[in-house]
């Protein structure tokens, strides 16, 4: 089983003096930055001049500078801004500032375990993962609860690498929940995993195959979709609640039947097949040399695949269902 631990095993008291820089303030940075704050740290926020985030960052009180200066002023530094621009950003403005008195931290090990980004070997690397959206680690953390994290080391030549990610993940509130150790190869590769088997590409493509297959069958656009894509998150809330017995004992017997006779012969061994060799392209390097090929041409497929997705026929009629849903947050 996996260590877990909790806020007995953290010393906050670690944080004091230390001034943390957050670099970047989308979902994650924003979280992070405010619940240190709010956890008495004194926390520093880098962005790139110009960026739309900065007059957000300082309507909260924050100080805001450039990532170069902020790394140079700070004692801790927390990396959030997205996998593709990490690299260029460390080796511009983070990596000329780093020495052994400082930590260099990651919300996510990709750059780490790919070897995009290469540390001083006299510097600590860690990481903290929350488990949630950027969103919801501050709406929980000021609900006085926490939401759970990782925590990873890279390396630790100061000794006190582990002790000091545990004070940072109480800053944020994750150790009122747990945060359980794993590594930065274990957590990279199973992110990577779950985005692209189930959480994204997996459900994506489920959901399109089953409107496809409604539609050209002759059923009506809208029926398709109530029935494969807008009740799909009353499952996975139920799921998320209680597991998979939870969902099953809420569903009607016909429902759990049918989950239980056709399920598997939809996800059959070839799925699980394709999933193995989506596996093996994340653990050998393939699908990051390819994302990391893709960025540094302009992202052309990427875009393509993107423009060839929000015009499918299931986000048409969803838009159209959605303008009928008063309930709904207008997106």
């Amino acid at each position: 089983m996996a260590q877990v631990y909790y806020e007995k095993d953290a010393d906050s008291s670690r944080l004091q003096g230390k001034t943390i820089g957050i670099i970047g303030y989308g979902s994650q940075g924003h979280a992070h930055a405010l619940n240190l704050r709010d956890s008495g740290a004194n926390v520093l926020v880098g962005l790139y001049e110009g960026s739309g985030s900065r007059a957000k960052a300082e309507a909260e009180g924050l100080t805001v500078d450039t990532p170069d200066k902020v790394t140079a002023a700070s004692d801790v530094i927390m990396v959030v801004i997205p996998d593709q621009i990490q690299g260029p950003v460390y080796k511009e403005s983070i990596g000329p500032h780093l020495n052994s008195s400082k930590t260099l931290m990651f919300a996510h090990g990709f750059n780490i375990h790919f070897g995009e980004i290469v540390p001083p070997e006299d510097v600590d690397v860690s990481m903290i993962a929350p488990k949630a959206p950027g969103h919801r680690v501050r709406e929980v953390f000021v609900d006085g609860s926490g939401v759970p994290s990782l925590v990873a080391i890279h390396q630790d030549p100061s000794g006190s690498a582990l002790a000091n990610a545990l004070a940072y993940g109480a800053g944020i509130g994750s150790m009122r929940a747990g945060i359980v150790a794993t590594t930065f190869k274990e957590e990279t590769e199973t992110d990577l995993f779950g985005e692209q088997t189930v959480l994204c590409g997996g459900v994506t493509s489920l959901v399109k195959n089953a409107f496809e297959v409604l539609t050209e069958a002759g059923y009506q656009p809208e029926i398709a979709y109530f029935e494969v894509m807008h009740e799909l998150k009353l499952i996975v809330d139920l799921m998320y609640e209680g597991g998979m017995n939870y969902m099953r004992y809420s569903v009607s017997e016909t429902a759990e039947y049918g989950d239980y006779s056709r399920g598997p012969r939809v996800v059959d061994p070839h799925v699980r097949a394709n999933m193995e060799q989506v596996l093996a392209e994340i653990q050998d390097g393939t699908f990051a040399k390819e994302w990391i090929a893709e960025n540094h041409e302009g992202q052309p497929r990427f875009k393509a695949m993107r423009e060839a997705g929000a015009n499918h026929e299931i986000e048409k009629v969803g838009a159209q269902l959605r303008g009928m849903m008063s309930f709904l947050k207008k997106k």
